[in-house]
C-alpha cells in the first residue's frame, strides 16, 4: 500500500447568532479540488445540522452554544472525525450535547456509513452487536433496558485501528453515562470487509 501523508486540516468557526462559537474542520491541499470541496461541504452541512438540531431541545432562540471537532483518523487516505455541539438555554437545568461523526476517503470523496465498511450480505450487525453486548457486561455499563443490538448504520468513527461504535445519551444508557463508546479492532472485522474498505486499508501491513 503506497504511503500517503495526512490530510491538511484548517479550523473555521461559526459565531452567529450571539453566544455561538462553533468550530469545525475543513480539509486543505487535496490534489482534486472537486473532492476537497465535496468533503468540506459535507462537513459544513453536518455542522449546521447540529446547530439546527439543538432547536428541538432549547427553550430560548439564542442559547449559549459551543461546538468542537476531533480528528480521529487521518492516515492512508482516510479521514474520520467527530463534531460535537453543546448548548444551554436560560433556566435549563443542564445543557444538551449532540454529536455527529463522518468518515471519508480523501482521494475519492466517498463518505462511509457503517454498512459501507462491510461486504454486502455479511453478518456484521450480529458480530458487532455481540461484541458490544460483551463490552457492556465486562465494563458494567448501566442500561435503560435490555440491549437490542446495533442498527445497520449505527453511529461510528475510526480511531486507533478500531471501529468505535457509539450511542447518544439516553439511547441505551442513562444520561450521566454520556456517549457510550465501544471500540472494536479492525483486525477482528477484516474477514467481513472487502479489500477497498477502510477496515482493510487500516489493517494492511505497510512495513
Amino acid at each position: 500500500m503506497p504511503f500517503q501523508l495526512p490530510t491538511g486540516i484548517q479550523t473555521k468557526s461559526i459565531t452567529s447568532p450571539p453566544g455561538t462559537t462553533v468550530y469545525y474542520p475543513q480539509v486543505t491541499g487535496l490534489a482534486n479540488r472537486r473532492v476537497q470541496e465535496r468533503i468540506n461541504e459535507h462537513i459544513l452541512r453536518a455542522t449546521r445540522e447540529l446547530i439546527h438540531a439543538q432547536a428541538r431541545y432549547q427553550t430560548s432562540r439564542q442559547p449559549e452554544m459551543i461546538g468542537h471537532y476531533e480528528i480521529k483518523t487521518n492516515e492512508r487516505g482516510l479521514l474520520s472525525l467527530t463534531l460535537t455541539n453543546y448548548a444551554i438555554s436560560p433556566h435549563m437545568a443542564h445543557g444538551v450535547t449532540l454529536m455527529r461523526s463522518l468518515t471519508f476517503h480523501v482521494n475519492t470523496g466517498k463518505q462511509y456509513a457503517l454498512s459501507d465498511l462491510f461486504t454486502p450480505g455479511s453478518n456484521y450487525v450480529q458480530v458487532i452487536s455481540a461484541n458490544v453486548a460483551a463490552q457492556i457486561q465486562k465494563r458494567n455499563i448501566p442500561l435503560l433496558g435490555p440491549f437490542q443490538g446495533i442498527g445497520p448504520n449505527q453511529d461510528y468513527y475510526l480511531a486507533d485501528k478500531s471501529v468505535v461504535i457509539y450511542f447518544p445519551p439516553y439511547t441505551i444508557s442513562p444520561g450521566y453515562v454520556g456517549f457510550p463508546m465501544f471500540p472494536i479492532s479492525v483486525y477482528d472485522l477484516t474477514d467481513m470487509a472487502p479489500d477497498t474498505s477502510p477496515i482493510s486499508i487500516l489493517a494492511a501491513d505497510i512495513s
